[in-house]
Formats: C-alpha cells, structure tokens, sequence
C-alpha cells in the first residue's frame, strides 16, 4: 500500500503554486459542512474532518470563519455533492467529486475536461467498485514502531502503518477517522502532515511517459475546475 501515497504527495508538494484556488474551494467545503449541522466541529463530525484537512494545507483561519460564518447567517447557497467517474490514457481511472451549485455546468465542465484531454466519462459505479475509502495520516519525528505503540496503547486498529522518507503514513478504515485521530492527540500529536478521506486505488497503473504526460495534463484541467473538490486516480506518478 506505500506507493498509493505518492499520488497524495503529488497533490500536496503541488499546491502551493494554487493556494488562492485551493483556500477558495475550501470555503465552499467548510461551508457546506458547516451547514450539515450545526457550525461546531465539536458536534459536527463532517465539519470537524474538513477542518483538519484544510489545516494540513496551511488554510488561513480568516477563510475558515467566514466560511463557518457564512453557514451561522443562514445563507441560502445550497451545493451539491456529486460523483463523476471516467478514464483515461491505457486503463488509467479517476474519480472526481464536485460541490457544485450548477449541476449542468459542472458535468459539462468534467466532460470537457476528460474529453479534451485524451480520456471519457464513464457511468457511476464504472471505476468506484477498484477504488477504497480509506483515512489517511501522515506524522513526522514517529518512527513506525513508535506510531503503532501508540495506536496499541489506545486499542485502535488500523489498516497498515508504513515509513515513507521521514514520515509516517497510517492507513484506515474511512469510519475509524476520529479514533485514529483521538488516540494520536492523547498521545500528544496534534500536528498531521495529511489528515484526510480519500480514495485510494487497489491497484496502480505505471504510464509510458508520454501517456503519463497526458494523463497529467487531464488531471491538472479537472482540479483547475472551480466545482472540483477532490480528484482520485490509480496512476502511480512517482517520485
């Protein structure tokens, strides 16, 4: 399972050239989730998962409040969430998921996306069956002995625990979130450098390069979309 977070590294070293688009599309997420409950992460357990995502991207915490705000006075803005699933170059596949308040626009927008770029939209159900809902964290300064005596300790089970570079990457099960979670703050962690719900392949594709360059290519135009939140594929990209 270590080389799946290679595709998450990607993402994360990448966005620091996209923080205005990326705060952006998180003030639209924490405001949906703040409005699926009540505006408190503490009783809000959607919210409280998007806040601490979008702290491991460094979102500033003016954009967190408006957002939460926004959600208090009772805006009118409604969102939906919706899941796109397509191909792309040599049995590449990608999941999208999209907030969107214009339905038509935003499967247009994919569409075009995956068209314009070497790949196809698929039917719902067509790639999501290869793919597993999995929460992922990442910690610094642990060893992988120490990560898991610490998970032993607090009774938590986990998925696989493994060494990548000079961190630590935890897998498991999507439901398991806040226990994993819990159990690292009790042990004095509350600094992640993922903390997230994804989707991670079963298995990864390797892509000749200029099939790889394409397929890049595709994915940068679906994050570039104002409506996408999330982008999952089964590419290993490496290094």
């Amino acid at each position: 399972m270590g080389r799946k977070w290679n595709n998450i590294k990607e993402k994360k070293a990448s966005k620091d050239a996209n923080t205005s688009r990326i705060y952006a599309k998180f003030g639209r997420e924490i405001y949906v989730a703040a409005r699926q409950g009540e505006p408190n992460p503490e009783s809000n357990t959607a919210l409280k998962i998007v806040l601490e995502r979008a702290k491991t991207y460094s979102v500033p915490r003016h954009i967190i409040d408006r957002a939460i705000d926004k959600a208090k006075g009772g805006s009118d803005e409604n969102y939906d969430e919706l899941r796109y699933e397509g191909f792309g170059p040599n049995g590449s596949m990608v999941i999208v998921d999209a907030l969107t308040n214009n339905v038509n626009r935003t499967a247009s927008d994919v569409r075009a996306a995956f068209g314009k770029n070497g790949g196809n939209m698929g039917v719902s159900g067509s790639v999501a069956y290869m793919f597993d809902a999995t929460a992922v964290f990442g910690i610094e300064g642990k060893s992988e002995e120490e990560v898991l005596e610490m998970l032993m300790e607090a009774d938590v089970d986990v998925r696989d625990i493994i060494e990548d570079e000079d961190q630590v990457i935890i897998y498991a099960e999507p439901d398991q979130f806040h226990t994993v979670q819990e159990a690292f703050k009790a042990a004095g962690i509350t600094e992640f450098t993922v903390a997230e719900l994804t989707m991670l392949a079963q298995n990864e594709i390797t892509l000749q390069e200029d099939a790889q360059a394409k397929f890049e290519k595709m994915i940068d135009a679906l994050e570039d979309l104002e409506d996408v939140r999330q982008v999952y594929h089964n590419v290993d990209l490496g290094e």
